[in-house]
């Protein structure tokens, strides 16, 4: 009867939870960013063809940390992101970066939302139609009511040597390349926009479907526009410079060598 007397109290008191992460910490060193990276979400994305797109999410989420305490509480991050639903695009961002700071107490918050992105693509001589993935990433940060936001577009494209065509009886090596661009706007532009800058930009672009006379074109297309790694930043910066929302860019290629055991890359920044 003792016994069950005791173990009755002790289930009546609840046990006390140590909130660590609030405990003072004595190295006197600020974290500049700190919180959850590599969580899958799904969202949707405005698309400039059919309104929305539904896809998947690799998600990043940080605050500052001031120097006096030991931790951050985790689970507050993914609330946050869960009370705004699965809808996720330019305009409700800065919602999410407030709410961050306020609700973890921080002077500034930041969010990096990397997704893949769908956009159905005609063959050019048979019109066949295939569906192809490009990579794009936001990354926005809120300090007080200031906020800043960068669009980042990632598109394979063909690129063909111009040195190797001039110099050869027939034929020239060429390879896919990797364009990465990454923008700053004045208002919106669309993700199918800056795939379209990139892909005009190149010896020719990607297709997922193609038939031989498709293939043909393609082939002919890349061999009658030859361009270095440094045309096609040079290409893509000039159509960035004269886009009336573009405030500022970099963009970056990398040819993965079909003749080398190595890359070419080149790069480029406005300002």
């Amino acid at each position: 009867m003792l016994k069950d007397t005791i173990s009755n109290d002790v289930a009546a008191v609840p046990a006390v939870m140590h909130d660590k992460q609030s405990e003072r910490d004595h190295r006197e060193l600020r974290i500049d960013k700190v919180g959850v990276r590599g969580l899958r979400f799904p969202i949707q994305v405005r698309d400039k063809a059919h309104a929305v797109q539904n896809t998947v999410a690799l998600i990043g989420m940080f605050v500052d940390l001031p120097k006096e305490f030991k931790g951050t509480h985790m689970s507050r991050f993914i609330e946050v992101l869960n009370s705004h639903g699965s809808i996720i695009h330019v305009e409700n961002i800065a919602d999410i970066l407030q709410e961050l700071r306020k609700k973890l107490h921080a002077a500034t918050s930041h969010i990096e939302i990397e997704f893949p992105y769908f956009i159905v693509k005609k063959a050019p001589v048979t019109g066949g139609a295939g569906m192809m993935d490009y990579t794009a990433r936001f990354d926005a940060a809120a300090c007080g009511q200031e906020s800043e936001f960068l669009l980042t577009v990632k598109a394979n494209v063909t690129t063909l040597c111009p040195c190797s065509k001039a110099i050869s009886r027939f034929g020239a090596h060429n390879q896919r390349g990797l364009c990465t661009v990454q923008i700053r706007m004045s208002r919106t532009v669309w993700i199918e926009d800056i795939v379209a800058i990139i892909e005009s930009s190149a010896s020719s672009e990607l297709y997922s479907l193609l038939k031989r006379p498709d293939e043909k074109a393609v082939t002919e297309r890349a061999y009658e526009n030859p361009v270095f790694v440094e045309d096609l930043v040079r290409n893509v910066a000039t159509k960035l410079n004269a886009h009336p929302d573009v405030t500022w860019y970099r963009v970056e290629a990398e040819n993965f060598e079909s003749i080398h055991n190595h890359n070419a890359y080149a790069s480029i920044e406005k300002g």
